[in-house]
């Protein structure tokens, strides 16, 4: 599976650029300036200059940052790199101009992911202003005479397109690496300029201190509010927004996000259908953001703090669970590359039904799993066989537990295992993860509703090789009355849009839910504000659209024709849903499910005639 995010999480929220095109021109007439020496500390407190590596041939001097997504993701490679070249007459030099990271986090930071080459800390943001840097990571070359001959991005393989974060399976262009060999050689720089995607250097700026809006009075409550639940420390997000300093730092890259709308992150169209978890700033909180950055991110007095907000630590059900299961054992990430879906099966040793008002499936490293979808496999269902598993669970950046209304729950049957589908997206170092789900148990002789999650799918389709908007369907037909209560999307790297839509037997139609650009980074379940009741012959319907063209950034390879499987460089076309029905019946509530029960009943037999031909032999 394609890996992304520590990174991945934030990679919508950090994207630099709507444009797929990759090499830029000399717009801002970088390439061929000189560079005059300069002075900075390192993280021990000792003095670099420019001018001291005169017997080096060529200087790389990157810009980095200490919680950029990209900038850890790329700290391993920097290092490989210096190590490649460093005999072949090359320094490196690493430049923190951030205000918000101090030199301990930079210590931390070069620590972590094994840095040996100089890191300096650019206070005042002195030497970004003489280079015109922009971003993190972002690199400058300098030949013999210390003249700008690249600047731009280290490689293609990690990067952003309109607010998606993508990764290819094997990088394709070594820009950083040609343009070293390049300069070496005394030859031009072919390619002397590339897009830099990353993170906005939070320069030190002059504040308007008679600003209407400041940090304390305004910025500090919509941050409360907005952002802190995930921006903290230990949650999912690559950085804290929860001091004037942080937030302050990180001052332009958020008006650039919001402006755009990468954050906070949500999917839906405005137009159809309400819900309960919409994430979206108001009009206000949005203009104040604005205001408050183009004022140069005023503090405010601090006597106009709000009382720090108190969040939950743990897990966020409505009680302590009362049972948890957890992977039998911790997986490691690795600190960068590809990570395939892991499916990890669990007996819990049910052996009676369980009935489960909610559930939360809980990342025990929340830096590098990306998703979680815990199903119920059934005593009947073979392994691996996804038409027989039951949606329990998910977790997904920005997701919550969803408790099903008072008298419903979930059932698990007895003797049903439990299998984690864990997403996993290295972040720069090597981490380990234990993730586990917890369950507030309801009490059968309570239950009048139940609840299943269960979805409208294709599985039939085929994606013609560079085809850029190719429409697959599905639908699900009731057969008997109930609620349908919230919906889970979901596609791989080449979903594009998804719509659900609820057709009546009289033939009229009306759209509940509408995504006009899915991102696979984020899963989300949106949750209605009201229950839509559902007639029996109603028909659910699922419309989604796929680009295996060139033009998406995320696609593993475009010259592939694309069917359905559970990798991620296959494609899934699910229309989960969750939806109620009186408990006592307890058969299938569409047509759909039954044919699938069928199939399945089908299989089974097969495999116990296969074993008992394989007895008799």
């Amino acid at each position: 599976m394609s890996s992304l995010r520590c990174f991945a999480l934030a990679v919508a929220a950090l994207s630099t650029t709507t444009s797929s095109v990759s090499f830029a021109g000399d717009v801002d007439g970088l390439i061929g300036k000189p560079i005059e020496s300069f002075t900075l500390n390192d993280i021990y407190g000792r003095a670099h200059s420019l001018a001291e590596f005169k017997e080096s041939d060529v200087v790389v001097v990157a810009f980095l940052g200490t919680e950029c997504p990209l900038a850890k993701l790329y700290a391993p490679r920097m290092e490989q790199l210096w190590q490649e070249y460093r005999d072949r007459g090359v320094a490196f030099l690493g430049v923190n101009s951030n205000r918000q990271d101090s030199i301990t986090e930079l210590a931390a930071h070069a620590r972590r992911h094994g840095i040996t080459f100089p890191m300096l800390k650019d206070l005042g943001n002195e030497v970004a202003d003489l280079f015109g840097a922009e971003r993190t990571p972002e690199m400058f070359v300098l030949d013999r005479d210390r003249v700008i001959r690249y600047r731009g991005r280290i490689d293609d393989q990690y990067g952003f397109d309109f607010g998606v974060g993508y990764q290819k399976a094997e990088l394709t262009r070594r820009d950083l690496a040609n343009a070293l060999d390049e300069v070496l050689a005394g030859n031009e720089v072919s390619v002397p300029t590339t897009v830099a995607k990353g993170c906005i250097i939070g320069r030190v700026r002059e504040a308007n201190e008679d600003s209407p809006v400041t940090y304390s009075n305004q910025i500090a409550r919509i941050y409360q509010d907005r952002c802190a639940e995930c921006h903290r420390e230990g949650q999912i997000a690559p950085f804290s927004l929860t001091s004037y300093e942080e937030v302050a730092g990180w001052g332009e890259m958020i008006e650039e996000v919001v402006r755009e709308n990468r954050m906070p992150p949500w999917h839906a169209n405005p137009a159809h259908g309400t819900f309960s978890n919409d994430l979206r700033l108001t009009a206000d909180e949005r203009e104040s953001i604005f205001a408050w950055v183009k004022n140069g991110c005023p503090e405010g007095d601090p006597a106009d703090l709000p009382e720090p907000r108190k969040f939950a630590e743990g897990w966020w059900l409505p009680r302590e669970p009362d049972l948890v299961i957890s992977m039998p054992e911790p997986y490691e990430v690795p600190a960068e590359g590809v990570v395939d879906y892991q499916y990890i099966a669990v007996d819990p040793g049910f052996t009676e039904d369980k009935w489960v008002q909610v559930s939360e499936c809980r990342p025990g490293n929340p830096q590098v799993v990306h998703h979680i979808i815990v199903y119920v496999r059934p005593p009947e269902t073979a392994d691996m066989d996804f038409d027989g598993m039951r949606f329990l669970a998910g977790f997904a950046p920005g997701t919550r537990p969803f408790p099903c209304p008072d008298g419903a729950a979930k059932r698990i049957p007895a003797g049903s295992k439990l299998v984690f589908e864990m997403h996993y997206t290295p972040c720069g170092s090597v981490q380990e993860d234990l993730s586990s789900i917890g369950f507030v148990l309801a009490d059968a002789d309570k239950v009048t509703q139940r609840v299943a999650t269960t979805g409208a799918s294709n599985h039939e389709f085929e994606i013609p090789a560079g085809a850029g908007n190719h429409r697959v369907d599905s639908k699900v037909t009731f057969t008997r009355d109930g609620e349908i209560l919230a919906f889970f999307p979901h596609m791989h790297l080449r979903g594009k849009a998804f719509r659900y839509s609820l057709r009546q037997p009289d033939g009229t139609e009306e759209i509940l839910l509408d995504v006009p650009r899915y991102d696979f980074n984020w899963q989300y379940y949106y949750v209605l504000d009201e229950p839509r009741k559902v007639s029996k012959g109603a028909q659910l319907r699922c419309l989604a659209y796929f680009d295996n063209s060139e033009d998406n950034l995320a696609n593993p390879d475009p010259s592939e024709t694309v069917r359905y499987g559970p990798q991620t460089w296959e494609e899934m076309m699910i229309g989960w849903y969750t939806f109620a029905m009186d408990s006592d019946d307890a058969g299938m509530f569409t047509e759909e499910q039954a044919a699938r029960a069928a199939r399945r009943a089908a299989r089974k037999e097969a495999r116990e005639q296969d074993d008992e031909d394989a007895g008799a032999e």
